[in-house]
């Protein structure tokens, strides 16, 4: 299924239930934020999105902080739900997306390798996050982190 595909469907979805949705993207430079938007009438659901490439971006404007970088690195489970949390809340959407990892072709690790990428998924009460191992070029790991996303985001939704 494309990203299209998702988005669409995922309209649908926070158009009937009457949620907003917010993002915080790394990797991902605003694909999420653009194909989330590309639907028309997204502007229903969705307030917005920050694009905290560096980490100062990260803890100044979105409100990571600095500690949980320091200890667990920018692409971590830590990370990537507290970029969630804290977009769902400046932005005060009832969804915030976190998405932080490793797009290549530099910069991974035998812990953390290029295609490394977390999804953080929060509402008021409860985040989750996923861990991806994605293959590929830069282009193909950032729009499948973008897929997942929305993927996720559909699998909370049609849970309720």
């Amino acid at each position: 299924m494309t990203v299209t595909t998702f988005a669409r469907r995922i309209s649908r979805l926070l158009k009937a239930r009457q949620l907003t949705v917010s993002v915080c993207e790394s990797c991902t430079g605003g694909m999420l934020g653009a194909a989330i938007t590309a639907v028309p009438g997204s502007s229903a659901y969705f307030l917005g999105g920050v694009i905290a490439y560096a980490n100062s971006a990260k803890t100044r404007i979105v409100g990571v902080r600095p500690s949980l970088i320091k200890r667990f690195g920018a692409v971590s489970d830590e990370v990537a739900r507290e970029m969630a949390s804290d977009v769902r809340k400046r932005l005060g959407s009832h969804i915030g997306i976190g998405v932080t990892g490793i797009a290549g072709p530099d910069g991974g690790s035998r812990e953390k390798p290029v295609g490394t990428v977390f999804i953080a998924i929060a509402r008021k009460t409860s985040v989750t996050v996923k861990r991806y191992a994605f293959k590929g070029s830069r282009k193909t790991i950032r729009e499948a982190a973008c897929k997942h996303a929305l993927e996720q985001l559909e699998e909370l939704l049609l849970k309720g």
